[in-house]
């Protein structure tokens, strides 16, 4: 069965989503196939990095609703065993971050450094729009580092991932994480484990059914 996650890096959702699904897959016997799509919370450029709380301030009401939010959506992350340190994360455009996975994606790293791209962005404060920081944590996931960066400085994937974002729109996705199974059932949210493997199940008996 294939999944495709629609998903953005700086989506702290999209991290616990991925992680509950992990532990779902634990307790499942099929086979699966995971595919990344991009997706962009905020698609408008970011000139210079800016500490995350400063920016969400602004959207929701002041620093301390911010860090409220921050904290429930923390604890709840600390509970799948994920640190998010809110205080350290800084305001990045991830449209090149999400050309990087499709790179990675015809080299087999795609998972891995999806995988770097949240400890980044969540835990070390990287800066996720900067290209050199991009071409580092690709580095990170045994990815030539210098021809990540002569990738991100060239114009490779950027209409393929525009096409992609435009297709996620068209298909209704409006808010992430969202998971589809073979192509057809879609599961929005970051979903109890428990859930998403009963999902799989459903979908995968449904599947046997008509083939």
């Amino acid at each position: 069965m294939e999944i495709e996650i629609y998903a953005d890096v700086v989506c702290p959702w999209c991290y616990i989503g991925k992680r509950r699904l992990e532990q779902a897959l634990e307790s499942y016997d099929g086979d699966v196939t995971i595919r990344y799509r991009p997706f962009q919370l905020d698609p408008s450029p970011v000139s210079e990095p800016r500490p995350l709380i400063e920016a969400m301030a602004d959207k929701f009401g002041g620093r301390d609703r911010a860090r409220q939010m921050f904290g429930q959506v923390s604890d709840v992350a600390a509970g799948v065993g994920l640190k998010l340190d809110f205080d350290r994360a800084v305001a990045a455009n991830t449209f090149d971050a999400h050309r990087l996975v499709s790179w990675a994606t015809d080299q087999g790293r795609a998972a891995d450094l999806v995988d770097v791209l949240y400890r980044a962005y969540f835990t070390d404060g990287v800066d996720v729009g900067s290209r050199d920081a991009l071409a580092g944590l690709a580095g990170e996931v045994g990815l030539d580092a210098a021809s990540a960066r002569r990738f991100l400085d060239s114009d490779e994937r950027v209409a393929e991932v525009r096409a992609e974002l435009a297709a996620a729109r068209q298909l209704g996705v409006t808010s992430v994480p969202t998971f589809v199974l073979a192509g057809k059932y879609a599961v929005t949210g970051a979903q109890e484990p428990e859930t998403l493997l009963a999902a799989l199940t459903e979908v995968h008996r449904r599947e046997s059914e008509t083939h």
